[in-house]
């Protein structure tokens, strides 16, 4: 039997200390890769997608909203039934698009209070379109009154409307954006804290097997005087290159998606809380015609235009829709109602909807080139991340192999 301290059993050890070092990176790389495709799944698939939907929402909403109010404006005159036909269409898209998006906020929920939030707005909005429908009925019904004047019943049911809307669903679709966003926001924090551990511990593990392997390699030439063991040495480049890929494939992934974050993602959620906020500022035009030039609305308008950004492009549109704002405004305030009524909801160029429809394009068109970058960087941190799961269990089999290999000579020496 061989002493403890004898040739063969210290390289014995050493090859399995080896083995075992090998085993450890196999396990680290292996579970840490696994963990960062789930961090990148639940980013792509879940906390980014809800994000988006809840900003959806809130635009979709806010647009519902300001067609109502389009509706009420135009009533039943022949002259503007183009401008009715063309609203009526707009708040069928939008109930479409607010029905979906409650749907997959709903099925995408994944804390109870989400879920209570969803139907809590499922409640509201329908309680809105109830008010709404009621006052566009009791209008149709009576005898059309001046322009941006409403029968006292319709006008009853449309406050009503307008008070669920702006004390009830638009801010339960913000505390639903809130939640999506700290969701994302958490999901980015656990994506990091993976990054950080996939590129410390298993390239301290892999270093020490380095050191290791370089160092049975040292004392096979002292003990052997064999100037290499070419068996050793390609698990130890096996192993450095293994080390090397897995730690750039952590923080290229890492950077990648922090990179999509704030290039992409956090662009195009600013772009849509900007486009709802123009919808709801646009329906303030309507509402201050509707509440014989209310100076609220007039103020509230003028607070929420402040809050539209977007790029220059965007912005100058933006600023367009502005002008007729103040125009309109101004005839109501010189009493001309029906000129400012018509200039508000006519779609011939030159008309605020005219107006509004062509900073809704821009601004629609940016956010959906966000989007899409978003999405193909999220594609590409997939594709970098294939195979990483199977990638450390070839490299890290083939070290133990070789390691075996490389002094399985050695040993044999000791048989003869």
């Amino acid at each position: 039997m061989l002493r403890p301290e004898s040739t063969p059993a210290r390289l014995r050890a050493r090859a399995l200390s080896a083995v075992v070092l090998a085993l450890a990176v196999l396990a680290a790389t292996s579970l840490l890769m696994l963990r960062m495709q789930q961090q990148v799944r639940i980013i792509g698939t879940e906390a980014a997608p809800q994000a988006a939907t809840a900003a959806d929402l809130y635009f979709a909403l806010s647009d519902l909203d300001a067609q109502v109010t389009r509706l009420v404006l135009i009533d039943n005159a022949a002259a503007r039934a183009g401008s009715k036909i063309d609203a009526l269409g707009a708040y069928q898209r939008r109930g479409r698009q607010i029905d979906d998006d409650l749907h997959r906020a709903l099925t995408t929920a994944t804390a109870g209070a989400d879920r209570a939030t969803v139907l809590t707005l499922v409640d509201d909005l329908a309680a809105y379109r109830q008010w709404a429908w009621q006052a566009l009925t009791v209008e149709a019904q009576l005898e059309p009154q001046p322009p941006g004047k409403l029968p006292p019943a319709a006008l009853g049911y449309y406050t009503q409307a307008t008070n669920v809307m702006h004390l009830a669903v638009l801010p339960g679709a913000q505390r639903l954006q809130d939640a999506s966003r700290d969701r994302l926001a958490r999901a980015y924090h656990d994506e990091r804290i993976t990054e950080i551990l996939g590129i410390a511990p298993a390239t301290l593990l892999g270093g020490l097997l380095i050191v290791l392997l370089l160092g049975l390699q040292r004392w096979l030439a002292r003990r052997f005087r064999r100037l290499l063991n070419p068996a050793l040495l390609v698990a130890t480049l096996v192993t450095l290159g293994l080390v090397v890929a897995s730690a750039l494939t952590f923080a290229v992934d890492g950077a990648g998606l922090r990179s999509a974050r704030s290039g992409s993602l956090t662009p195009y959620l600013a772009l849509a809380e900007s486009q709802a906020v123009a919808y709801d500022a646009a329906a303030d035009t309507s509402r201050y015609l509707i509440s014989s030039n209310l100076a609220y609305y007039r103020q509230d308008f003028t607070a929420k235009a402040a809050r539209v950004t977007a790029g220059p492009g965007v912005l100058a549109r933006w600023q367009g829709y502005e002008r007729d704002h103040e125009r309109i405004v101004g005839l109501a305030d010189a009493g001309q109602t029906a000129t400012a009524i018509d200039s508000l909801t006519g779609i011939r160029r030159g008309d605020a909807a005219f107006d509004f429809s062509y900073f809704d394009a821009a601004i629609g068109a940016e956010a959906a080139a966000h989007k899409t970058a978003f999405d193909a960087s999220l594609g590409d941190a997939r594709r970098r991340l294939t195979g990483w799961t199977v990638i450390p269990v070839a490299a890290m089999a083939l070290v133990a192999l070789l390691v075996l290999l490389g002094v399985r000579g050695r040993l044999r020496e000791y048989r003869r």
